[in-house]
């Protein structure tokens, strides 16, 4: 199971015959710089590279007229004066004789991505396409789109492979309207979208991208509109938007599958999106997607025309469907107050047809029909020195990419486990090491003094295990790992980790200890640690780095805790290391701590460090180390509405970490 890489050299024979400056940007460089940068970073060679087929009439018949797909197979026959006259016919749409064979492979590209992923010859995978095709609609060319790549996609897997739940995400910085008309009645399909807006006045300019279009008759509540009614938007909003918005009613939904509109114009230095959001951004979010559907993720690139930023986002998310770590977000994480105003009126007017967003105290319901408040007035277009600004800014934080690369290699070790004794019980995936290794005993022994229950032979060999291995993942030799200990030293090792992580490199520590386990008396709020106990008595934030929460008895309160609340803070931290403790009687179930492990991979760029108590049974272990080994976690099954003790619960700890931990907020407080 692996990642697929689909692309044929005959997408690159379009191209703009006449002088039309608005078209000009879509240019066949944009699939060659791409693919030269995979080919540079070693991440084509890793993917099953398929070469694409054209799509049959009778495939793009699922979505687009007979009368339409004719019209374009005629265009191999005219000229470049008819082309030029058809052409403007259409909004932002250029006509070649290669149009029509270079958009069959773009719908072809996708079909056979999401076959392979389906059939299970791969996991997930890119088709690195061109014309894209969110715009296109089922009679008519658009913004640069042909036919609807996506969504023809998506009524192939409905019709070939028996689907019943499809989640497309468009993060394209242009609202994908033809993907919302052809689904928008539709429950089998979500639809979400982030796009840049400004209250109606950017392109498309369509009053039903707003937040308050949510769909039609039966498939109402399955169209999200996320607008962003400012430029600028960053890594922080981006991130916010999932945890708040897409991430919740994604698992409520439970999609078989994820279909991504993957356009970077929302990428920092794009002149068209004018965003700030950098190129490991992707990763993130990739990341993120790749917790659902069983990670059969389907990515089809859409826009981006910033050649750099485009080619080096590609490989970020591909790095991340091959099962990469994903590399630290720099910056400050701090939504933005437009970005928040947006992310309340999505919420308000999705509340009445999700009941996680319910459950988590969204926004007074709005009344049907009625659109958000204007808020803060939208800036105006950047002019040229402000545009110039920003592409400095892009170049700046792609060269910031690249000594990224350079100086935080990918470990040579993704995974590995440190056991107490060997266990034949355990399934491990291939490539994840069984550690051998162990500090020495006398370095051990210093560590292990202050505690007693660390006295026993038992639990001393378990924590040289456990450091030499924490010593590793420190070292960059191993990205993430997993360690057993002895039951009654599970505190006691968990202290000293925490203790000898801080000390031997770690910046900035998180802890998530699930269960029965206090925190150390020795650590101090000194801005390098943050404590998170799931499984505490009560609610509880003693202080911004020490925070207490019951465990959710529910689907839905564990999810509430775990995107509203853990990766919220996660990502506010910015830790460099996190350790997640399962100590005795943690009460999660399999699935619950393998999604939790997974989560907490990004926020760290991979340096998570799992701590079981040796009585776990060789399931917990089998699937912490996969998911930590880049794959899925399981399905937490049916989803199940939160308790309200653990609304109120959760409630209350937003409310007093949100001045501090900025992520935590999904309104804007000073509106």
């Amino acid at each position: 199971m692996g990642t697929a890489l689909v692309y044929h050299e005959d997408m690159t024979a379009t191209r703009l015959l006449w002088d039309d400056p608005e078209c000009e940007i879509e240019c066949p460089e944009r699939l060659t710089t791409a693919l030269e940068r995979l080919q540079q970073h070693g991440l084509k060679q890793r993917c099953l590279q398929l070469v694409a087929r054209e799509a049959s009439e009778a495939e793009l018949g699922l979505v687009h007229s007979p009368e339409y797909i004719a019209l374009l197979r005629g265009t191999q026959a005219l000229g470049t004066r008819e082309l030029q006259a058809l052409s403007k016919e259409y909004d932002a749409v250029y006509l070649h004789p290669s149009t029509f064979h270079c958009a069959r492979l773009a719908v072809g590209a996708a079909l056979q991505l999401v076959d392979a992923v389906l059939t299970g010859a791969v996991r997930n995978g890119l088709a690195l396409v061109r014309p894209p095709g969110h715009h296109s609609q089922r009679a008519t060319a658009n913004g640069f789109c042909l036919f609807n790549n996506v969504a023809v996609a998506a009524k192939h897997a409905q019709q070939k492979h028996g689907l019943r739940r499809i989640l497309i995400v468009d993060w394209d910085v242009h609202h994908g309207q033809g993907i919302q008309y052809i689904f928008e009645d539709d429950p089998s399909v979500l639809y979400f979208s982030w796009h840049r807006y400004e209250h109606g006045h950017f392109w498309p300019c369509l009053r039903e991208s707003d937040a308050d279009a949510v769909g039609r008759g039966r498939g109402l509540g399955f169209t999200v509109n996320l607008p962003w009614n400012q430029v600028g938007m960053g890594n922080a909003d981006y991130v916010a938007a999932f945890l708040h918005v897409l991430l919740p009613l994604a698992f409520e939904f439970d999609p078989e599958l994820v279909l991504v509109s993957a356009g970077f114009d929302s990428a920092i230095g794009d002149p068209e999106g004018q965003m700030l959001a950098t190129p490991e951004c992707f990763a993130h979010l990739t990341h993120l997607l790749q917790v659902l559907a069983g990670g059969r993720v389907c990515a089809v690139l859409e826009g981006g025309y910033h050649l750099e930023s485009l080619s080096q986002s590609v490989c970020m998310m591909v790095r991340a469907l091959l099962g990469d770590p994903a590399l630290p977000l720099s910056g400050p994480m701090e939504p933005h107050g437009s970005a928040l105003e947006s992310l309340q009126c999505v919420r308000a007017a999705q509340a009445p047809h999700w009941v996680s967003l319910q459950q988590q105290g969204a926004a007074p319901v709005l009344s049907p029909g009625t659109p958000c408040p204007e808020g803060r007035p939208s800036p105006l277009p950047l002019g040229e020195p402000q545009f110039k600004a920003v592409v400095t800014q892009a170049a700046a934080a792609l060269s910031s990419l690249l000594d990224q690369l350079r100086l935080h290699p990918t470990p040579p070790v993704r995974v590995a486990v440190a056991l107490i004794a060997p266990d034949t019980g355990l399934a491990l995936p291939p490539g994840v090491l069984c550690e051998e290794g162990s500090l020495p005993q006398e370095e051990t022994q210093a560590w292990a003094r202050s505690h007693e229950a660390l006295a026993q032979d038992g639990a001393l060999t378990a924590l040289g295990k456990v450091l030499y291995l924490l010593d590793r993942i420190l070292d960059g030799q191993v990205s993430s790992g997993m360690a057993a200990t002895p039951v009654p030293a599970a505190a006691a090792t968990l202290d000293v980790a925490v203790q000898y992580g801080l000390s031997h490199g770690a910046q900035r520590l998180l802890c998530v200890a699930v269960g029965q386990l206090d925190r150390p008396p020795g650590l101090t709020d000194d801005g390098r640690n943050l404590w998170l106990n799931i499984g505490g008595e009560e609610a509880a934030a003693p202080s911004m780095f020490h925070v207490s929460v019951p465990l959710p008895v529910t689907t839905g309160g564990f999810l509430s805790c775990a995107l509203a609340l853990v990766l919220p803070l996660a990502y506010s931290f910015q830790p460099d290391l996190v350790l997640v403790a399962l100590g005795p009687a943690h009460g999660l179930r399999d699935p619950q701590a393998a999604l939790l492990a997974a989560l907490l991979r990004g926020p760290a760029g991979g340096r998570v460090f799992a701590l079981v108590d040796e009585e776990s049974t060789p399931q917990l272990a089998t699937v912490l180390a996969r998911v930590l080994n880049g794959e899925a976690p399981p399905s937490l099954g049916p989803f199940s509405m939160a308790a309200p003790e653990d609304t109120q619960a959760l409630m209350y700890l937003r409310g007093r970490l949100e001045p501090r931990w900025k992520m935590l907020q999904c309104c804007d407080l000073a509106a």
